[in-house]
């Protein structure tokens, strides 16, 4: 029998893409990146528009600490049931809709405040916003781990970075057009109203085949409410972390989860400081950075899924690990070139195809990582430690961009890529030496056979 030529098996891994749960991942990724931008740079604008100051606007950036400790509430999102919607739609639908029809009423009431005459009630709008987001995210990313087979996880990943991507469009750049026509409550009108496609895409796709397991306290059913308490506590909000702690190596995959994209993330953080420097104009960085690097990002997305597919996903994570961290390199290559724009596209096309494909793999691991009883808390928790680089490990970034050449630095980057290398070549050993992470299925392959 005559094998399939390399082609033609990449052609048929991309086939991933056409599935319908795929594509309902796209649309409910545009449902979770609408909200960011709303209280973040959309918001500044508004808020330097009607006079009110820098440093309230920079105390503005507190309003996102729902994204960052989401992980505390997510058992109840797991566990909890929604009275009427739950036993219609199922617990994972159910509370989609319940977190969505919290957001747009959230979204439109920001919009309706006046941060002139009262900014506090604007800024607890604003987290009334963060906090819907943050608990649509939850239920969002247990539902893509739940819905989908694991050789879909990585195809899952880029479609909802891409439909995530689109939604900070659709409110960043499509709400100051919006804004430049209309009023302020208007534009948030609309952008409430857009949270509809999330809504349309949970009522049009179906409950996830896996079952949310039911919580089961271990006590007698009539024993005190105290008692009783304090086993859903325990079943709920503790069970999920020792469960995940039975794994070997627990401790080396969460400091792989923390340190696996530190370098990409170092060298980011200090990216529009150093285009800055060289002279570029905020009309070349906007070109090149944001539109031509927003499209590098989405097809690295796109190849990340279908390596993931064809590959699996710690031969991928170690691939685009690698491009990753050479990508680097590239930041210090610009800064011996110099101001050119030519050069900068280079860069700015090899650094986000290969984040965006280091992306699709690292949100495919992640996914795996879930126990079906407790997708949700542990997915929360992973992807808060996933974003500690950026929130935290990266503010020094600044400080060794000062003391130090940015070649230099940027060789730095490279470096701080490493140990999360290393820690995942460490991984794949163990896995290979004994229980190895189920492989990549064959596409068109039955997975009950």
């Amino acid at each position: 029998m005559n094998r399939p030529s390399p082609v033609r098996r990449w052609l048929e891994a991309a086939a991933v893409y056409r599935d319908p749960r795929v594509i309902a991942i796209m649309f409910l990724g545009f449902s979770s990146g609408l909200p960011l931008l709303l209280t973040f740079s959309t918001l500044s604008i508004w808020l330097k528009e009607v006079g009110v100051s820098k440093t309230a606007i920079g105390l503005f950036a507190l309003v996102g600490m729902p994204y960052t400790f989401k992980f505390l509430w997510a058992p109840l999102v797991d566990h909890l049931r929604i009275p009427f919607l739950t036993a219609r739609l199922g617990p994972r639908r159910s509370w989609m809709i319940l977190t969505q029809l919290a957001l747009m009423a959230a979204i439109v009431g920001l919009g309706t405040t006046n941060p002139v005459e009262n900014l506090g009630w604007t800024a607890i709008l604003s987290l009334a916003v963060t906090f819907c987001s943050a608990s649509q995210d939850i239920v969002i990313d247990a539902y893509r781990v739940e819905i989908l087979e694991e050789r879909q996880y990585g195809a899952g990943a880029a479609t909802i970075v891409f439909g995530y991507r689109i939604g900070m469009l659709a409110s960043g750049a499509g709400a100051l057009y919006l804004a430049s026509s209309m009023s302020w409550s208007a534009v948030y009108a609309v952008m409430g109203g857009l949270v509809t496609v999330g809504i349309m895409t949970v009522l049009l796709n179906p409950e996830p085949a896996r079952a949310v397991h039911e919580v089961k306290s271990g006590v007698p059913e009539r024993g005190s409410w105290l008692s009783d308490t304090a086993a859903w506590i325990q079943a709920a909000a503790v069970n999920p972390f020792l469960d995940f702690m039975r794994r070997r190596g627990w401790v080396i995959i969460l400091l792989f989860v923390i340190f696996y994209k530190l370098g990409d993330t170092l060298a980011g953080t200090m990216a529009n400081p150093f285009y800055i420097e060289l002279q570029f104009t905020k009309i070349e960085i906007a070109n090149v950075s944001k539109l031509f690097g927003l499209g590098a990002t989405l097809l690295g997305g796109f190849l990340g899924g279908i390596l993931v597919t064809r590959t699996g996903i710690m031969r991928s994570l170690l691939v685009c690990g690698v491009l990753q961290m050479l990508s680097n390199l590239m930041f210090a290559i610009q800064a011996m070139v110099g101001h050119s724009v030519p050069m900068l596209t280079l860069t700015i096309g090899i650094e986000n195809l290969s984040g965006g494909m280091g992306t699709a793999a690292f949100v495919a691991y992640l996914s795996s990582l879930c126990s079906a009883a407790y997708t949700a808390t542990q997915y929360a928790l992973l992807s808060a430690l996933m974003s500690l680089p950026r929130t935290m490990l990266s503010a020094s970034a600044g400080w060794l961009a000062d003391h130090l050449e940015w070649v230099t630095f940027f060789l730095l980057t490279t470096a701080a890529a490493v140990p999360g290398l290393l820690l995942l070549l460490w991984l794949m050993r163990r896995e290979e030496a004994g229980s190895p992470q189920p492989q990549p299925i064959p596409v068109g392959e039955d997975r009950s056979t």
